[in-house]
């Protein structure tokens, strides 16, 4: 089905102006059509003089292109991916040739590579070079205005590059300049090709420089331009034809880009064939096969110590085999935390030390220690295998024994049957365990996985926690796992990390972390009502005003948190009578399903929201509506407080 657009009828003032710039940058095309001697075009064409200009034209501007991606490449990455003093200053530079007269181009040059300019008596002298009235002076000066095309254009294609990518493959093992030429440079290909493109074109088509600084010398300088400057002088008829030419090639070159000369990357297309079913084939999941587990990184055993100080300040240690489930609200420092283990953040520093290694000095690459980001951060341009199979290729694995190995962690994970798939042919739950597989495979002596079964369905995440936990249990490094999924905390986890403003908050096996959680965003996650205040002779003071009454009260005045399971608090059309010691009113503000039961939101004035969980009987008779007016309670012995 179409999507239907809706016209928008431009304004006058703005349409007019619009269109006669139009025809203002139109009619000079159309006079050199209109003035093009069509039957003479073939002679001056192949003239002489002017398949010679073409021949040097096209040598220089190549190799102005050649020189443009040796020199603005590693130009462009330094602009986008550095910061460093000078910066505005050095991208003015890379821009001036743009904005710069011709001539005052080819004037700059010669003063600075000359025979008597700054640097030219020197290259005179030392290597015999002298660039001008030669045709290497002809590269120098295309090269000098046409450059600037290709690093703006590269500069703007890395800018819109997720650094995840790159810290994903330095996490695998890769090493900057592996990372740089298999990842980054594939992912910016629209962006450098465009880029390309208009450095040869407008090198092709460069004038004032080159006649300024290299002369306008037959057979050594003179260009396919500066014949036409020399044509309109005794043949104009010939010099129309020659500006057709060029003016044919410099439209063949914007229409091939269709746009993408800003440097943003073209829409990759989703494959015609339809996701593979989430679902994983059938089958339990086993164990690995022999030699592909991460505990068979080198046979090691990798206790963990971590001194974290900046944003995030704690300590952290555990023993081989141990995965902590990370846990806190947004911006508690969970991501800061995994990423100063990396060694990628400038926000905190991990004094880090793996087994006998101290990994504290090394740099990402070296540290083994893998890492999931949430968006997976598969890279597009390889396939499912290629992409499993990175890490071991990264540290130095041959290519069939990489391959053999990524393949086993795929069918592991139940994706095995889409090796050959590329990211955009998967679904995002299917993409996910990719992701998975990949960390897997490099043989990590610390797995840092940032939410990594969010993306799955209900069926497919227990399969894969099922499988993930199998690995993990045979695994001879640290594991941490930041989720928001209590389930997984649970489950996966020996113990439970929770950080709040970068600070450890608690730190405890679930199941003591389930009975007493030290913060009311954890004890929410875990679907318990939560209220904080301060201890009184009887109960709560409650933060927000209103008393709670408990059955075992803590010192007076000590700051503590309420524990109240949804299930332990009772609805009622009327106030209750009888034992509860706690009896709020309430407007009913939202009910949702919970597998057979709901779970209802009272909102009271008397005390803070409180959850309440009821059969869909009870609800029926109670007739539990949104707005509905309702009483609760909840009887002392079923609250528990917790000492913050």
């Amino acid at each position: 089905m179409s999507r239907l657009r809706t016209r928008t009828r431009p304004p006058v003032t703005l349409a007019l102006p619009a269109l006669v710039a139009v025809a203002f940058l139109l009619l000079p095309l159309i006079g050199i059509l209109t003035r093009t001697q069509w039957s003479e075009l073939a002679g001056h064409l192949t003239s002489p003089g002017v398949t010679e200009a073409l021949r040097l034209s096209l040598l220089v501007s190549a190799w102005a292109l050649s020189l443009s991606l040796l020199l603005g490449v590693p130009l462009a990455w330094l602009l986008a991916r550095v910061e460093f003093k000078g910066k505005a200053f050095v991208r003015s530079l890379v821009l001036l040739p743009m904005v710069l007269p011709p001539t005052v181009g080819g004037v700059a040059l010669l003063l600075g590579f000359g025979r008597r300019g700054l640097l030219g008596p020197w290259l005179e002298s030392t290597f015999g070079i002298t660039l001008p009235f030669h045709t290497s002076g002809a590269v120098v000066a295309a090269t000098f205005v046409a450059m600037p095309f290709l690093v703006i254009s590269l500069e703007g294609a890395l800018g819109g590059l997720k650094h995840s990518y790159e810290e994903t493959a330095a996490s695998l093992g890769a090493r900057p300049v592996r990372v740089f030429f298999t990842v980054t440079l594939p992912m910016v290909a629209p962006g450098l090709i465009a880029g390309a493109a208009l450095t040869w074109a407008r090198a092709l088509g460069e004038f004032g420089a080159t006649i300024t600084f290299a002369g306008n010398l037959p057979g050594t300088t003179q260009t396919l331009p500066l014949q036409v400057y020399l044509l309109l002088q005794d043949r104009p008829e010939a010099a129309t034809s020659v500006s057709l030419l060029l003016l044919a090639i410099a439209m063949a070159v914007l229409i091939a880009l269709r746009g993408r000369w800003t440097g943003t990357p073209a829409a990759r297309k989703t494959a015609a064939a339809a996701p593979a079913s989430e679902e994983p084939p059938a089958g339990p999941p086993g164990a690995p096969p022999k030699g592909t587990g991460p505990a068979a990184a080198d046979g090691g055993r990798w206790p963990l110590h971590a001194e974290v100080t900046g944003f995030n300040r704690l300590t952290l240690d555990a023993g081989p085999g141990t995965t902590i489930a990370v846990v806190g609200e947004n911006g508690a420092g969970k991501t800061t935390l995994l990423r100063a283990l990396l060694g990628l953040t400038p926000r905190a520093h991990a004094e880090l030390r793996l087994g006998d290694t101290d990994v504290t000095a090394l740099p990402p690459h070296r540290r083994q220690v893998a890492w999931v980001p949430q968006d997976g951060a598969l890279f597009p341009h390889l396939s499912a295998l290629a992409n499993t199979a990175y890490g071991l290729r990264a540290r130095r694995v041959p290519r069939a024994e990489a391959r053999r190995e990524a393949q086993a962690w795929l069918d592991r994970l139940g994706v095995g049957h889409l090796a050959q798939r590329k990211p955009a042919q998967l679904s995002g739950g299917q993409a996910q365990r990719v992701a998975l597989a990949r960390a897997l495979a490099a043989r990590p002596r610390l797995l840092l996985l940032d939410e990594p079964l969010a993306a799955l369905d209900q069926t497919t995440r227990a399969h894969v926690r099922h499988t993930l936990r199998t690995h993990l249990a045979a695994f001879g490094g640290v594991c941490l796992i930041v989720t928001h999924d209590p389930v997984e905390a649970v489950s996966l986890a020996d113990r439970v990390l929770v950080l709040a403003d970068g600070r450890t908050l608690q730190d405890a096996p679930p199941s003591e972390v389930t009975r007493h959680p030290r913060s009311p965003w954890v004890a929410r996650m875990l679907g318990r009502n939560a209220w904080p205040g301060t201890a009184s002779a009887d109960g709560l003071a409650l933060a927000g005003g209103g008393r709670l009454v408990v059955a075992e009260p803590l010192p007076e005045g000590a700051e503590a948190l309420a524990i109240i399971a949804p299930e332990a608090v009772s609805v009622h059309r009327a106030r209750p009578d009888g034992s509860p010691r706690n009896v709020w009113p309430g407007t009913i503000r939202e009910v949702t399903a919970v597998g057979s039961r709901l779970r209802v939101l009272v909102g009271s004035e008397e005390a803070p929201d409180l959850v309440a969980e009821i059969t869909p009987e009870a609800a029926a008779e109670l007739g539990v509506a949104d707005g509905a007016a309702v009483w609760t309670s909840v009887k002392a012995t079923e609250v528990t407080l917790v000492r913050l």
